[in-house]
């Protein structure tokens, strides 16, 4: 468990996403007894919102498909290269690694060095821990003869282990990585404002044209400085061979992330993405002492410029491991494990709140949209498939043979908006199958019957891989029981 840092700061904030969840879970339970008709109602208006939800998420989700095609068209580099500047331009990119094998390094840094934009313009920072030291030596010792002169510079870093102030975590590799990138930039006297970061998941491939079209963005958006840029997700590197519930979790998030690439009011930083070393020195790097540092870092901009912050989409993609385990059923816990991981970003919320009481700058307008954001996203990700699937039934079986108009036309109603959201699932397995990495020799064409059925399971997940872990997080919150930081298994490669 993480005791230190951040936690139990704001006990009250803390508390305020779990109460919702519970409130909503007692008092639908406790009005499906006492008050059936307003359940009823209650369970038709929660019902119409969400079908609602599922049309117009959908629609952002083609409208992000067809865009994504589209940045999948164009050199992005030689766009980049019409604009007489972009020589000035340096990409650091931090790889944090805990416990992976050797060929995940490797993989991670040949796809910088075989990507079209000119090496020499790349920093690339491995950072180990120093609980790992002994393997991550023996790796750093065998890769960087290897890849030292293919960059402009390649540097290895160790986090200590147990500096005061910090929880275990990738949040505090990355600070540390980020001071000792600073002492390099400082010594290279390489300015600020030319420089772009990235920040990857060991396990992460970019798209070759990922670093063109980040510096393309950084050279044609207004105020570029204040922004961080979002690739779109694929969890596609080893999807076939991952089992049906992590395959529906996995393309469950990267549908989640598309529809927010195409709302960036509303879009925060999620898993591997880019930003401005410039951002990260103003708000003093990532901060080393909670688990949802990939998002956090985006709250930081948005609070140090007052709410002058944004995410840019990038809709081109970067392709990572899905979760594995040694056999099925470890692929599940591994599954569950991480989708608390991610929900612990609830973790945002009480300090958020706090930070937000005390900036009297930042437009009241800004404030309400992201708390609103934040607060109804995390509720409607725990609650809405326990009442959709489950408690949405309970008044019905209370009352009996319903008499009134409302009571015995009610199930034909909520019939009516499950067929009409069951349309997302088939929209959802259709631009899936467009996703997919071309299939493995060693995998039959049937194969492809299994990646459209698997999405009949997807009432199932969304109440094991969605809802439980959410309210697991959200709960452990409230009663103070923090979350320590889980690292996702990857197999070597």
């Amino acid at each position: 468990m993480a005791q230190a840092g951040q936690y139990g700061k704001h006990r009250f904030w803390e508390m305020v996403p779990g109460l919702l969840i519970w409130g909503t879970f007692l008092w639908a339970i406790v009005t499906s007894f006492f008050a059936p008709a307003v359940a009823v109602i209650f369970i038709i208006i929660f019902d119409l919102y969400w079908t609602m939800r599922v049309l117009y998420f959908l629609i952002f989700v083609v409208y992000a498909y067809r865009q994504y095609k589209n940045a999948m068209k164009i050199d992005w580099l030689a766009e980049v290269k019409k604009h007489k500047d972009w020589e000035r331009l340096y990409h650091v990119v931090l790889l944090p690694t805990w416990q992976e094998g050797v060929g995940i390094l490797r993989d991670a840094l040949n796809a910088i060095d075989r990507n079209p934009y000119p090496n020499d313009k790349f920093i690339v920072v491995l950072g180990g821990e120093e609980r790992d030291i002994i393997n991550f030596e023996k790796y750093a010792a065998e890769l960087e003869p290897e890849f030292r002169n293919r960059f402009k510079h390649f540097m290895v870093t160790v986090h200590p282990h147990g500096l005061e102030g910090e929880i275990v975590g990738k949040g505090a590799n990355l600070n540390w990585m980020e001071k000792r990138v600073k002492e390099y930039i400082d010594e290279q006297k390489i300015p600020y404002d030319d420089i772009l970061v990235t920040a990857f998941d060991i396990d992460t491939v970019p798209h070759p044209q990922y670093y063109g079209r980040l510096s393309y963005l950084f050279l044609t958006e207004e105020n570029p400085t204040h922004a961080s840029y979002q690739p779109v997700v694929l969890y596609s590197n080893n999807i076939w061979e991952s089992s049906a519930p992590v395959r529906i979790s996995m393309f469950g998030t990267t549908f989640w992330l598309m529809s927010e690439l195409v709302r960036p009011d509303r879009m925060w930083t999620f898993s591997s993405h880019s930003m401005t070393w410039k951002m990260l020195v103003d708000v003093g790097f990532h901060e080393p002492d909670l688990i949802s540092e990939d998002s956090r870092i985006f709250l930081q901009g948005l609070i140090r410029y007052n709410g002058d912050y944004r995410s840019v989409p990038m809709f081109l993609p970067v392709y990572m491991d899905a979760v594995e385990g040694d056999n099925y059923w470890d692929s599940l816990k591994a599954l569950y494990k991480q989708q608390r991981r991610w929900a612990w970003g609830v973790e945002h919320f009480p300090y958020m709140m706090d930070k937000f009481l005390h900036l009297p700058k930042m437009p009241i307008r800004t404030k309400l949209r992201y708390i609103f954001n934040d607060i109804e996203g995390k509720f409607t990700w725990g609650t809405a498939p326990i009442l959709i699937f489950a408690l949405g039934y309970l008044p019905f079986f209370v009352i009996g043979e319903a008499q009134t108009a409302l009571l015995a036309n009610a199930p034909f109603v909520l019939e009516r908006m499950m067929q009409i959201a069951t349309a997302g699932v088939f929209v959802s397995a259709l631009i899936s199958l467009w996703l997919l990495p071309r299939r493995p020799k060693g995998k039959k064409w049937y194969s492809w019957i299994t990646m459209i059925l698997q999405w009949t399971l997807l009432p199932v997940t969304f109440i094991l891989f969605g809802a439980f872990p959410a309210i697991d997080a959200q709960t452990r919150m409230m009663l103070g029981k923090y979350l320590g930081f889980n690292v996702t298994k990857k197999k070597d490669r």
